[in-house]
């Protein structure tokens, strides 16, 4: 992510940068116009095309040894346009980073956009046909999804506050659900969505397929030995099979090579073994995103 921090960081992380969340660029790049057509079709731009070819059908071609070449840059290519003719329909730019619960409130509580609100998740709803509201969203695309019903949930108040926005977060992320933010497209941040995988649509393009839909985040799971009691609580907390236990030793090992960073396990845990690090600190992850 380092090109990504320079360019759109300011020499930060880039989802720090309080200019990628304003109205005013949003105004700049005319993007009420262009969430606002890729919203009114979400349900066909879920399921991305590249070449004609849908994400469901990609794996297979992916593994040819030209086509898959070929597929896999037009792919990538897609999904960090800068274009400036970028095609809402094929959600053109559009791109997140798994987060810890730490760095998605501050987000939440100085640099989003108002209005916030949280609406249904739609990859649950495409993969599972279950509405469930954990995606919460700010700025523009806040007025955008509420003049489009089917994403509002109709059994209680939608706009948060920021205290609200904050703790509806922590409530996901304590459920297992891993805190994700979203250029959409770049280099506007509008959303921060509360997921799980293989439902998420960005995790699942990451995980089957290895295209940079999301990135891991920009730390990493360390394990205190010592403190470690061999309760497994952790093991099913991770969604990425990161997180293993070994029962000659009577505790579990991280695979670092799996780990996203979400630090989501720490909840799990209960005597305080597993913390997050920067992955710049640790040797031989540092810049494998």
């Amino acid at each position: 992510m380092c090109d990504w921090c320079l360019k759109h960081g300011n020499g930060k992380k880039w989802y720090m940068n309080a200019k990628n969340y304003s109205n005013e660029l949003a105004k700049d790049l005319d993007l009420e116009d262009y969430l606002t057509e890729q919203w009114m079709n979400f349900e066909t731009v879920f399921i991305r095309k590249i070449m004609g070819i849908s994400s469901k059908g990609l794996g297979y071609k992916l593994k040819m040894p030209i086509i898959g070449r070929v597929l896999r840059w037009l792919a990538e290519r897609m999904i960090h346009s800068e274009s400036k003719n970028r095609n809402p329909m094929r959600a053109d730019g559009h791109f997140g980073q798994v987060l810890p619960l730490e760095d998605a409130q501050i987000i939440l509580s100085e640099l989003a956009a108002e209005p916030i609100m949280e609406n249904y998740c739609m990859c649950r709803w495409m993969q599972k046909g279950k509405k469930e509201a954990c995606c919460i969203n700010f700025g523009v695309l806040s007025g955008v999804i509420e003049k489009l019903p089917r994403f509002i949930p109709k059994d209680r108040v939608v706009m948060l506050d920021r205290e609200q926005a904050m703790e509806r977060l922590e409530e996901h992320n304590k459920k297992g659900y891993i805190a994700s933010v979203w250029f959409q497209p770049v280099p506007y941040i509008c959303a921060i969505c509360s997921c799980e995988t293989p439902e998420c649509g960005g995790l699942r393009l990451r995980n089957d397929f290895n295209l940079k839909a999301v990135y891991k985040a920009e730390y990493i799971i360390q394990l205190d030995h010592d403190k470690c009691e061999g309760c497994k609580a952790c093991v099913s907390m991770c969604q990425f099979s990161a997180i293993r236990f070994i029962p000659s030793i009577n505790r579990v090992m991280i695979d670092y090579d799996k780990c996203f960073g979400c630090g989501v396990c720490r909840h799990a845990c209960k005597f305080d073994a597993l913390h997050l690090i920067p992955r710049e600190e640790y040797p031989g992850f540092d810049g494998k995103y």
